[in-house]
C-alpha cells in the first residue's frame, strides 16, 4: 500500500528545459476533453474567462503499484499533493472566478477514482488520446508503455494561454504562485 498523499524526501527536480516557452499567446485547440465525473467532453476552445489547467503525469490509484522507477524521474511524483493543494484553495480561486481544471492523460475510469477519493471539486479531464498534448507540442514523458505529461500549469483568459508555470517543484508549490500572477 502506497501513501500517495506524501511527496518522499529527496526526489530529483526537474530541469526547466524550455519545453513550454512556446505556449505564451497561443490559443488552446478546439479539441474536447472528458470530465471524468460527468462523462461530458469539455471544449478545451470554448473557454471563457480566467481558467487555470494543472497538467499532471498521474495519480496513483492505493490498489495499484507506482510506475517503474517512478521516484527516480524528475518531477513524476506528487500528483496526489498537487491535486490536493488545488482542492484545498479551490475556494481562493472560486472567489475570483476563476475556474479550475485538471489534466492528464491517464483514463477517465482513473481520474473518477481519484477525483472520489480525494474529493475534488474542479474536473479531471483526461487527454488519453494525447490530442490536448500534442496540439501545444506538450512536455511529455514516457514509462511502462505510457505517455504522460509532465507538470505544468497554463493561466488562460479565453481560451489563450496568457501565462505558465514550469517547471513546478515539489509538485504542491504552484497554487500560491499563479494564484500572485493572477492578481
Amino acid at each position: 500500500m502506497y501513501d500517495y498523499s506524501k511527496v518522499p524526501l529527496n526526489l530529483p527536480a526537474p530541469v526547466d528545459d524550455g519545453a513550454c516557452d512556446h505556449l505564451v499567446g497561443l490559443a488552446l485547440p478546439d479539441v474536447s476533453l472528458m470530465d471524468a465525473a460527468t462523462g461530458q467532453h469539455v471544449r478545451m476552445a470554448g473557454l471563457t474567462g480566467v481558467s487555470v489547467l494543472f497538467l499532471y503525469p498521474m495519480t496513483g490509484r492505493p490498489d495499484r503499484p507506482l510506475p517503474s522507477g517512478w521516484d527516480d524521474i524528475p518531477g513524476a511524483r506528487g500528483c496526489t499533493p498537487q491535486a490536493c493543494s488545488y482542492r484545498d484553495n479551490a475556494t481562493r480561486f472560486a472567489a475570483h472566478s476563476i475556474s479550475l481544471f485538471g489534466i492528464s492523460t491517464q483514463s477517465p475510469e482513473d481520474q473518477f477514482e481519484a477525483k472520489q477519493r480525494l474529493s475534488l471539486p474542479y474536473p479531471l479531464l483526461s487527454d488519453a488520446h494525447l490530442d490536448f498534448a500534442k496540439a501545444l507540442s506538450l512536455p511529455t514523458f514516457s514509462v511502462d508503455s505510457m505517455v504522460l505529461l509532465k507538470r505544468a500549469t497554463l493561466i488562460c483568459r479565453d481560451a489563450v494561454i496568457t501565462d505558465f508555470v514550469y517547471p513546478i517543484f515539489p509538485s504542491n508549490s504552484d497554487v500560491d504562485l499563479v494564484l500572485s500572477m493572477l492578481m
